[in-house]
């Protein structure tokens, strides 16, 4: 069972209505706890004052016979022990029957009751909070007494009863219904944007959805959202140039080797068996090659975690050298003793045979492969002696499927893949791989992170 509804707006509102009702509950019996005790209090001492002040007077024997009461305790009135009436002010009651209420027995003590009491015959009873003190005059004892109305008292807790009754409950409903609305006017914008991203498809990822001009919190996420849309619509078109650039690359060679074996099989006496055989096995080395590529990229891409270890990247290039010992273009090394990184001995395996591979297929005379230590990083470089790339292909050449004109010229066999792949490797190994200037030929330069045991 849950306790809060599920739209955030009925949450928000209950939230805010239960915040509030703590809130005024709690001040409500605060309130009622304290403020009566408190008038009560006023009217008491009043009450008091006025009635010790009359007893000081009376037992100086300076006791006029009209008092004149305070203004919030208007009735005073001074009884003798055989219920004469020595002194009284003007308003008070001679029907009040004071004495029969309240008779004190102990002297300089003051008492206190309440009684029903009508000041004017037109008016009705009212409470009245009568306090009374026996005092010794020249005269003899005195009982001095005083009243006050505690109407204006029980008016006032009348109304503060109203208020945490009735108006407790409208405060609420109040507060919930400004929450609501407010709340409401809040997430519109965020309707529109849900609107909008239902509408948008796979097939179309131009769409972007409105930001309101508010700068708030909403603002920031239909930004984000657009950037996200942004980023998808640019992979989304990269999937298809690469799925449009794969299946182009992987047509020539099938359609190459298709076209040997429809010739060898329409004119089996006059091929040359071993050389057709040949041609067909280089397309389909050309075939694999593209595949395994295209295979490494998406794995990469999809970020899938090879197994991976403390490599010594001098001992791959010294593999890599002795492998290739022979070759048309010879290599130069240049290592240091040891240069260990951390990542897949296979990916960067095969970042070196796409730099080498790259280097012979341009290098006129030579190529230089130094690996070097500085600082925490290890930086490989693949040096040609070939024609070079100009500065503004130095970018473009780590594009998926892009040959340069000169690349075109010398390997049509190609597949635009290498450079590229060699590239994603350095990154997920948290490196880099540039191009760097070099005159003549041209340098490509790997930066790893070094490895400290």
């Amino acid at each position: 069972m849950r306790l809060f509804p599920r739209s955030i707006r009925a949450r928000l509102t209950t939230l805010a209505v239960l915040v509030a009702g703590v809130v005024l509950i709690g001040s409500a019996f605060l309130t009622l706890g304290i403020v009566p005790d408190s008038l009560h209090g006023v009217v008491h001492g009043r009450v008091e004052l006025a009635v010790r002040r009359v007893a000081i007077e009376a037992r100086n024997g300076n006791l006029p016979a009209q008092l004149e009461p305070p203004a919030r305790v208007p009735l005073l009135r001074v009884v003798a022990d055989d219920g004469t009436v020595v002194a009284s002010s003007p308003s008070f009651p001679e029907a009040a029957r004071v004495t029969a209420a309240l008779r004190p027995g102990t002297f300089d003590r003051v008492e206190t009751t309440r009684i029903e009491l009508t000041r004017h015959e037109e008016d009705a009873e009212t409470n009245h909070l009568v306090k009374a003190i026996r005092v010794r005059t020249p005269d003899g004892p005195v009982t001095v007494y005083g009243a006050s109305s505690l109407a204006d008292v029980e008016r006032g807790l009348m109304v503060i009863h109203l208020m945490v009754f009735l108006g407790i409950p409208l405060i609420l409903g109040l507060i919930g219904s400004i929450t609501w609305a407010v709340v409401r006017g809040a997430l519109r914008p965020v309707e529109r944007i849900r609107a909008e991203l239902a509408e948008i498809t796979g097939r179309d990822l131009s769409r972007r959805v409105p930001v309101p001009g508010t700068g708030d919190e909403i603002a920031g996420l239909a930004a984000a959202t657009n950037h996200t849309l942004d980023r998808l619509e640019r992979s989304a078109e990269t999937q298809r140039r690469f799925v449009a650039d794969a299946s182009h690359e992987l047509r020539s060679p099938v359609s190459a080797l298709r076209a040997q074996l429809e010739v060898a099989g329409a004119y089996p006496g006059e091929t040359d068996w071993p050389v057709a055989g040949a041609r067909a096995l280089a397309a389909a080395d050309r075939l694999t090659g593209i595949i395994d590529e295209l295979l490494m990229l998406a794995k990469l891409d999809a970020g899938a975690i090879t197994q991976r270890g403390v490599v010594d990247l001098c001992g791959l290039v010294a593999d890599q050298v002795r492998r290739r010992e022979g070759g048309k273009i010879p290599i130069h090394p240049d290592l240091c003793d040891q240069a260990p990184v951390h990542g897949s001995s296979l990916q960067l395996d095969r970042l070196l045979t796409n730099l080498l591979d790259n280097a012979a297929r341009h290098a006129a005379s030579r190529i230089d492969v130094e690996v070097t230590v500085r600082g925490d990083r290890v930086v490989l470089t693949v040096t040609d002696d070939g024609d070079g790339i100009a500065p503004q292909d130095r970018e473009r050449v780590f594009e998926r499927f892009t040959r340069l004109e000169a690349a075109r010229a010398k390997d049509k066999g190609g597949s635009g893949l290498g450079l590229p792949l060699s590239r994603e490797i350095a990154t997920v190994h948290k490196g880099t791989l540039t191009l760097a200037d070099h005159e003549p030929g041209a340098r490509f330069v790997a930066v790893l992170p070094l490895h400290r045991s």
